[in-house]
C-alpha cells in the first residue's frame, strides 16, 4: 500500500517538475509511511527524491516508535548534537524544485532556505492531496467502520440513553468523547455540544451551561480510528435533539434543513462540480428565507484528516469523482435563538452517492 502511494506521488512529482518531496508533521507522513510524528520542536522529515529511495529523518529518541518499511524508506535517526537541517540538505543534493508539506513548522522551512537560498519551494499539497482525495476500497471500508461507530453513539443520543436535561454541555461532550473511544476510535477529534441559543454558533465550545427542557441540543462529534498499519481514518456526524415539545417555527426550520441536506446527498454524483452540490441545498434554504443564516460551506473531505480536500463550497468548480468522500452538513443558525445542522459523510461512487452515516435524520424529540 505505501509503495503504491509513493509511486503515485513520484508520478505526480514528475508531472509537476518537482525534484523532491519533503513531508514533516501532519497527515501526509502517516499516509505514505505509517508513521505519525509527534509535533515536537525536533525535526522529523521524510525526504522523497524523484528517483532514489526515500529517507525518514527522525530524532533518535523517537526512532523506536517507527515501524520500518525497508522497501519504502531508510531510517536516519539524528542525535541531539546534530543539525537535522544539514541532513535534509544533504539528502536533497542538487534538487532545487522542492514540494514541502503544508504543516511543516515555519522555523524549519526558514532554516532550510537559509541553508539553500536558491531552493524553489512549492506546496506538497498539490502533489499529495489529489492522491489522498481518491479513497481505495480498503480506505472506504475503514471510513465506514468509523462512521458506524459514531452512528451507534448518535442512536443512543436520539433515543435518550445519553442524559441531557440537567447536564452541562461540557458533561455531555465528555460522555460523547468517552463513547467515541469505547467504540474503538483511538482519539477524540471533537465533541461539540451546543444547547439553546448556543446552537447558533457552529463551532461552539461546550461549557458550563446546563441543558434545559424545551430546547435544541446540537451534537457534532468524531474521532480517528487507527488501523494496524498506523494510518488513522476519521469520523464526523451531527445530529440534533429537542428536549421537550418543539415549536412549529423550529420544526419548519429543521424540515427545510433536512430537505436541503437530502437533496445535496442526491447531487453528489461523479462529475458534479463541488460548488453545485453546495448550491443545491443553499437554494432550498434561500427560498425559505433562511439564506443569511447558512453561514458556512456545505462540507469538507475526510480521510486521514477530519478536514481535507475536496471542499464542497462555492468557488470550487472541480467535479467530484468516484472515490471522493466528504461531509454534507448544511446548517441554519438564528443568533440569540437557536440553530441546527445535519451532517453525514458521503462517498461518491460510480453507482451514485453512498451515505456512510445512516442513523435517523428526523429531529429526535425527547419529551
Amino acid at each position: 500500500m505505501f509503495s503504491d502511494r509513493l509511486t503515485k506521488a513520484r508520478n505526480a512529482m514528475d508531472e509537476n517538475n518537482i525534484d523532491a518531496l519533503l513531508l514533516s508533521v501532519g497527515a501526509d507522513l502517516p499516509y505514505f509511511t505509517g508513521y505519525e510524528a509527534m509535533p515536537l520542536e525536533r525535526l522529523t522529515m521524510l525526504v522523497v527524491p524523484k528517483e532514489s529511495q526515500a529517507k525518514l529523518i527522525v530524532p533518535a529518541l523517537e526512532a523506536p516508535r517507527v515501524v520500518e518499511h525497508s522497501e519504502i524508506f531508510t531510517l536516519h535517526a539524528w542525535t541531539e548534537s546534530q543539525d537535522p537541517i544539514d541532513l535534509v540538505a544533504d539528502q536533497l543534493g542538487a534538487a532545487r524544485s522542492v514540494a514541502i508539506g503544508d504543516t511543516t513548522w515555519t522555523r524549519f522551512t526558514i532554516e532550510l532556505l537559509n541553508q539553500i537560498p536558491d531552493l524553489d519551494l512549492h506546496r506538497a499539497n498539490n502533489i499529495t492531496s489529489p492522491i489522498r482525495s481518491i479513497k481505495s476500497l480498503e480506505e472506504l471500508e475503514r471510513l465506514k467502520t468509523a462512521a458506524s461507530a459514531v452512528d451507534r453513539i448518535a442512536a443512543r443520543l436520539q433515543n435518550g440513553e445519553i442524559d441531557l436535561i440537567g447536564q452541562t454541555e461540557s458533561q455531555v461532550s465528555k460522555e460523547l468523547g468517552r463513547q467515541i473511544i469505547e467504540e474503538g476510535h483511538h482519539r477524540v477529534n471533537f465533541a461539540i455540544v451546543a444547547a439553546g441559543a448556543n446552537a447558533a454558533s457552529p463551532h461552539h465550545e461546550p461549557g458550563s451551561r446546563v441543558i434545559q427542557e424545551n430546547e435544541v441540543v446540537l451534537c457534532d462529534f468524531g474521532g480517528t480510528w487507527v488501523g494496524e498499519d498506523g494510518v488513522g481514518y476519521c469520523s464526523d456526524i451531527t445530529r440534533c435533539v429537542w428536549t421537550g415539545s418543539p415549536p412549529e417555527e423550529f420544526l419548519h426550520l429543521y424540515n427545510v434543513l433536512q430537505r436541503a441536506q437530502s437533496e445535496q446527498v442526491k447531487a453528489a454524483m461523479p462529475g458534479t462540480p463541488a460548488e453545485e452540490i453546495d448550491r443545491v441545498g443553499r437554494n432550498i434554504i434561500n427560498e425559505e428565507g433562511f439564506g443569511p443564516y447558512f453561514i458556512h460551506r456545505t462540507g469538507h473531505g475526510i480521510g486521514v484528516e477530519a478536514h481535507e480536500d475536496p471542499y464542497i463550497v462555492e468557488g470550487n468548480a472541480a467535479p467530484v469523482a468516484s472515490g471522493n468522500v466528504f461531509s454534507i452538513e448544511p446548517g441554519i443558525y438564528i443568533p440569540g435563538e437557536w440553530g441546527a445542522r445535519l451532517e453525514d459523510i458521503v462517498a461518491v461512487t460510480d453507482q451514485g452517492p453512498e451515505a456512510l452515516n445512516t442513523i435517523e435524520h428526523d429531529l429526535a424529540v425527547l419529551s
